[in-house]
C-alpha cells in the first residue's frame, strides 16, 4: 500500500501504551502484528483527520484476534492512537475479505 512505502517501524506513546491494554486488553506487539498478517484491511478514517491524517486498519494477530486498530503515519513511522477487538460489523466486513483471499 502507498501509505506503507518507506515505512521503518512504529512510534509509541507512553500513554496510548497504558490506554490499550486498560481499556481492551490489547497490547503493543498484538497492535504490530496485524500489519504483517493478511487480509488487512486499511481505510482512511476521515471523520478523525481534521487535524492529522488518520487511517484504520482490520487485521489479525498471530494468534488469530481480530484488531480494529486507528492510526497515524508520521515520517517513516507508524504511531497506533487505538487499538481494540473488532465490532460485529467489522468482523463481517473481515470475513468477506478473507474468504476473498483463500
Amino acid at each position: 500500500m502507498k501509505i506503507f512505502k518507506g515505512i521503518a517501524g512504529f512510534q509509541w506513546d507512553v500513554g496510548n501504551l497504558s490506554k490499550n491494554w486498560e481499556k481492551h486488553q490489547v497490547s503493543s506487539a498484538e497492535c504490530e502484528e496485524i500489519f504483517f498478517n493478511k487480509p488487512l484491511i486499511v481505510a482512511d478514517d476521515e471523520k478523525h483527520s481534521a487535524i492529522e491524517k488518520q487511517f484504520f486498519a482490520l487485521g489479525k494477530t498471530d494468534a488469530g484476534r481480530r484488531l480494529f486498530v486507528a492510526f497515524t503515519v508520521r515520517a517513516e513511522t507508524i504511531r497506533v492512537i487505538s487499538a481494540r477487538s473488532m465490532n460485529n460489523k467489522e468482523q463481517a466486513v473481515y470475513e468477506t475479505r478473507e474468504k476473498g483471499n483463500s
